[in-house]
């Protein structure tokens, strides 16, 4: 049985400085379709947002779009939001993340900014507290979370990642290699493995 039906993307509303990050979300868009998964992601649908979603749906996948009613001018298109299988539209962010977490097994960081991390770092201190064990990946596109991935070193050396067996993000460089390292990771141990950061090899 696959335990993973669905992965939640985090990435930015814009697409950074040039294709590369855009064309990663594609990539994982199309990804995340050819292995029948669903993807859920905060409903932008412009910048990189967009382009995961563009990648799932030209790929024949399902898209589920969650966001705050506030952002729907700013991060989308009401044409562009019509074409999503499923929308919808939350109140205000926690509303939205905590609908995000419910729908999925999976979550992936693309490149993006500070909402972006803060949405990653939280579902990082939920696995520390013992709230779930779904897979977490950091696409780590052209190096982009190298910063984030030396600083929670640091946190650990420094003795401030408590329980650190639960917090064990898979760190990939290539998107056509994320969802393939998700399901690998749930097949082999239906949770992440024990251990630090787990880095898988590079293509």
């Amino acid at each position: 049985m696959n335990l993973i039906r669905s992965i939640c993307v985090y990435c930015g509303s814009s697409p950074g400085r040039g294709d590369i990050y855009r064309d990663a979300g594609y990539a994982l868009g199309r990804s995340i379709a050819g292995a029948g998964l669903r993807l859920v992601y905060g409903g932008g649908t412009k910048g990189i947002m967009g382009a995961v979603a563009k990648g799932t749906m030209e790929g024949g996948g399902n898209v589920t779009g969650i966001i705050p009613r506030f952002l729907m001018n700013k991060e989308a298109t009401e044409a562009a939001l019509g074409r999503l299988d499923d929308l919808i539209i939350t109140e205000d962010m926690h509303e939205r993340k905590h609908i995000m977490f419910e729908k999925s097994d999976a979550f992936v960081a693309l490149p993006g900014g500070i909402g972006t991390l803060e949405e990653i770092v939280e579902i990082m201190t939920w696995a520390q507290l013992g709230r779930h064990r779904k897979p977490i990946v950091f696409a780590n596109i052209n190096g982009f979370w190298d910063p984030m991935l030396t600083l929670l070193d640091h946190m650990r050396t420094e003795g401030f990642v408590h329980t650190g067996h639960l917090v064990q993000p898979i760190v990939v460089d290539h998107a056509e290699a994320i969802v393939p390292a998700v399901l690998s990771e749930a097949a082999a141990t239906g949770i992440p493995a024990e251990g630090d950061a787990k880095v898988i090899d590079r293509l």
